[in-house]
């Protein structure tokens, strides 16, 4: 009986000490937990105070550097891209900012930042290519919008220029979507940039005829045209003494706009001209000799 009474007394004694021992972890468990809950609670609500504010702000601020865009003389192509990079800039500032309150380190923060900025760049390598295009040609502005360009065989008016393509709307009324890495990859001819375009037109006439005459009638004729440009002067010149008949040159200038008009209505009222002067097309030619 007495051993049975100590081994009972033992068994209270250690299932006492056992759950003591339990309650005291719990309460300690509890109470970090809820010391844990209220400092990082008044720090997450704390941050997310100053989010609604850092919005706010950036808000405000971007409002105020759109009015001072269109204020001063910023070209108006650059404008959207400068108006998204700041606001990026901005934010990510902020999210920064942010990360210090609720007690991310900045520079963990930074680093993550960092890691999914190259994730992102390796999966976007090409995009990034063309965005990289995009910020080249909007900084250093080979052309702008409405210009008349040609480049990778296409020819149109520029019509918008994005961060990774450039519109273009050509004379058939297609439009052009070309990603800006092929853009700055090739040649680009910009023809507004001097305001005014050349048509070359070449007609020949045959030997033997009247050479100023014919010229006389050709320059009456882009005279007369109201397509034609006079400043700068058009003139008519001798290109070329071919096998069957002397090629003479129509040098017209034209707006961008009216250059298709002076290309194909000018050229035929020159023919027409000509044709009324009994001024005959250089047909081939040859001279046979005989020998008896």
């Amino acid at each position: 009986m007495q051993t049975t009474e100590k081994v009972l007394d033992t068994a209270t004694t250690v299932t006492s000490q056992t759950g003591s021992t339990i309650m005291n972890s719990l309460s300690g468990f509890f109470n970090s937990i809820q010391e844990g809950a209220g400092q990082y609670g008044l720090k997450i609500v704390g941050g997310i105070v100053a989010l609604i504010i850092g919005l706010w702000i950036v808000k405000m601020i971007m409002k105020a550097i759109k009015k001072t865009f269109d204020k001063s003389k910023v070209d108006h192509t650059l404008k959207p891209f400068l108006v998204t990079l700041v606001n990026f800039l901005l934010k990510v500032l902020l999210f920064i900012s942010i990360a210090g309150i609720v007690g991310i380190p900045t520079a963990t923060f930074a680093a993550l930042l960092a890691a999914v900025g190259l994730a992102i760049g390796g999966a976007f390598n090409g995009s990034l290519g063309h965005m990289a295009a995009g910020v080249m040609l909007l900084v250093f502005r080979p052309f702008k919008v409405g210009d008349l360009i040609e480049t990778g065989g296409k020819l149109g008016f520029v019509k918008e220029i994005s961060v990774f393509v450039t519109v273009l709307e050509t004379f058939q009324n297609k439009t052009e979507i070309i990603p800006n890495g092929a853009i700055t990859a090739g040649t680009i001819t910009n023809l507004t940039t001097i305001g005014n375009l050349r048509v070359d037109m070449p007609f020949g006439i045959q030997y033997g005829a009247d050479i100023e005459k014919a010229k006389q009638i050709v320059m009456e004729v882009m005279k007369s045209d109201q397509n034609v440009l006079q400043k700068p002067a058009p003139r008519v010149a001798v290109n070329n003494l071919g096998a069957n008949g002397i090629e003479l040159l129509a040098l017209p200038y034209s707006t961008c706009e009216d250059y298709w008009d002076v290309y194909w209505d000018t050229r035929q009222r020159i023919v027409e001209a000509l044709g009324n002067a009994s001024y005959d097309a250089p047909l081939p030619q040859r001279i046979v000799t005989m020998k008896s």
